[in-house]
């Protein structure tokens, strides 16, 4: 046959016939597939007048309300709680294993991460990062000026957000996952046995109750404000801060973790007066001395004022000029702020869970308390991620959501996420890259003639050219923690330029056991600012043991220990 045979009206009409066939294929043989597999929509809906109508991906979202009839009476597999990466990743590898899941969430798709946290973030840092580019540009020849415009930077991130959004709903569709939109909370067994009840209320008030066998809690966090006059009526908090709608002329930030540091850093860079208040005396305290007390430097001389010492805030009031004037506890006063940000900490969004119904016991923070295996108190009520508040990272809770599901649905027997050596970066000006134990956790630990420390403290070669004398150049400092008589790696703590996107594959050879030997037998990129870590001083000198199972030291064939190794696993 030719294609010019045919008229048009025939082309539709057979065009029509194969897509009706495909759609009987199609039904029948989810008919004849288990039973956890019923509620997956066809891709292609009959409407009354039987015209072939197409659906989008999103029709397996289900929005909650009065008329909603559509949920099922049979229980869930797996009931996910929070719309987070956390959840988002254990439904998806649960839903792999056959399993029947459902998400409820009352808001945007991705969580924390996605809408008001890291995603957005590294996107003002890194337009931060441009500005810092600009200033230095004249000492590589290049001349001109160039101005920020707020808001089209905030019409790019926001709508980059967006299209996040709507990749995470599509993956749900994607995996024939059902989205509830509406608050879950908890009701108790269900009469039957069949596993737990949990009501879901929407945005109208209505109410319906779910069933599922496996229930898991992944709703995050919330940021908290501390107590003060006027404090939570004239801040706002790291989620305002996505929503301001110009930069700010002067601010004022308050805390002392990685949220409060980023912030300060990216309002400063951007040509924000900004102001860091912490209560004690400096910020990242948590943090190895080593790299706090450099960034502590490193943010006053870029021109942050660093308030310590101050005990908090004690008040924040509106100004007859309608900026703020923030009163410290330490008796300090700072006035004609233009935004005041609260960076002072998170809870655990446990408000509307209703735990006790289930049994689930929290810890006196209010955290979900859960066990290695993200199991609660209560049998078949897990929980992940920042309602836990162990190791408050999305990566972390990804991990940890793929491996309940292979443990619950995939019968990986012992499945578990490690929360040991957990690699992370603050993205502050400039940014700190760290692993594992500070020097005094390590020694804490194994016992301070146990632990050996390697340190190199130098300026990255991007300011090599600049006309400036030595100690005005922005610093690069790198610290190894190495314990035991093999001088095992069980700390790496970085500051400066690009140590964000080198500590990946440092955090492999620590998860691996490596040892100083190890690194040392790693030949340097060169000219680079990670090829410090491979070559402290003492280079090759220590003790020459590896923590690999087939050992990489001096130069020696490998291969066939390998394959030796390979061959007895």
């Amino acid at each position: 046959f030719y294609l010019q045979d045919f008229t048009a009206d025939y082309m539709v009409k057979l065009i029509t016939c194969l897509m009706l066939s495909a759609l009987t294929a199609r039904v029948a043989s989810f008919s004849a597939r288990p039973s956890n597999f019923s509620r997956i929509k066809p891709g292609f809906v009959l409407s009354r007048s039987s015209s072939l109508l197409p659906t989008s991906s999103s029709s397996l979202i289900r929005p909650m309300s009065s008329t909603s009839t559509s949920l099922p009476s049979t229980p869930y597999d797996y009931l996910v709680v929070g719309g987070g990466s956390g959840g988002i990743s254990s439904a998806r590898r649960a839903a792999t294993y056959g399993a029947s899941v459902a998400v409820v969430e009352k808001g945007r798709m991705g969580g924390t991460c996605v809408n008001v946290g890291c995603v957005p973030k590294k996107v003002m840092w890194n337009a931060a990062s441009v500005a810092e580019v600009l200033h230095d540009m004249e000492n590589f020849g290049f001349t001109g000026a160039a101005t920020l415009d707020w808001g089209f930077l905030k019409k790019r991130r926001d709508a980059y957000v967006e299209r996040l959004n709507g990749i995470y709903d599509r993956n749900l569709a994607g995996s024939k996952i059902e989205k509830i939109t509406g608050t879950a909370s908890l009701k108790g067994k269900a009469a039957d046995g069949s596993g737990w009840n949990v009501a879901i209320t929407a945005a109208d008030g209505s109410e319906t109750t779910v069933t599922a066998k496996n229930v898991l809690l992944a709703p995050g966090g919330y940021p908290s404000f501390p107590p003060g006059d006027g404090v939570a009526e004239n801040c706002i908090s790291s989620d305002g801060f996505f929503d301001l709608p110009t930069l700010p002329k002067s601010a004022t930030v308050v805390g002392a973790g990685y949220i409060a540091v980023e912030l300060a850093g990216v309002l400063n860079a951007l040509g924000c007066s900004t102001t860091l208040v912490v209560r004690k005396g400096k910020a990242l305290r948590e943090f190895d001395p080593y790299v706090a007390d450099i960034l502590d430097s490193e943010m006053q001389r870029q021109g942050i004022t660093v308030q310590r010492d101050t005990g908090g805030v004690a008040s924040v009031k509106v100004n007859a000029q309608g900026t703020k004037d923030v009163t410290l506890s330490n008796g300090v006063v700072l006035n004609d702020q233009e935004v005041v940000l609260m960076a002072t900490g998170r809870k655990p969004l446990v408000e509307p869970l209703n735990l006790a119904a289930a049994g689930v016991e929290q810890q006196a923070s209010g955290h979900v308390k859960v066990n290695e295996y993200s199991e609660t108190s209560a049998p078949g009520i897990f929980a992940l991620g920042d309602v836990c508040g162990n190791v408050e990272l999305t990566p972390m809770a990804i991990a940890a959501g793929r491996r309940l599901s292979d443990r619950v649905f995939g019968s990986v027997a012992g499945a578990k996420a490690s929360y040991e050596a957990v690699p992370t970066v603050v993205f502050s000006h400039p940014p700190i890259g760290t692993i594992g134990m500070t020097e005094q956790q390590a020694k804490d630990r194994y016992g301070e003639e146990e632990v050996n420390i390697y340190t190199s403290k130098f300026a990255n070669l991007w300011y090599g050219v600049f006309d400036i004398p030595f100690d005005e150049k922005p610093p690069t400092a790198m610290k190894l923690v190495c314990a035991g008589k093999n001088e095992q790696v069980v700390g790496v703590h970085c500051i400066g330029m690009g140590v964000d996107e080198m500590m990946q594959g440092f955090g492999v050879a620590m998860k691996m056991g490596a040892t100083k030997a190890d690194f040392d037998s790693c030949v340097a990129i060169h000219p680079t600012a990670s090829e410090e870590l491979v070559t402290m001083a003492p280079w090759g000198l220590g003790v020459q043991e590896t923590g690999a199972k087939v050992s990489p030291l001096n130069g020696e064939d490998t291969l066939p220990k390998a394959k030796e190794l390979q061959s007895k696993l």
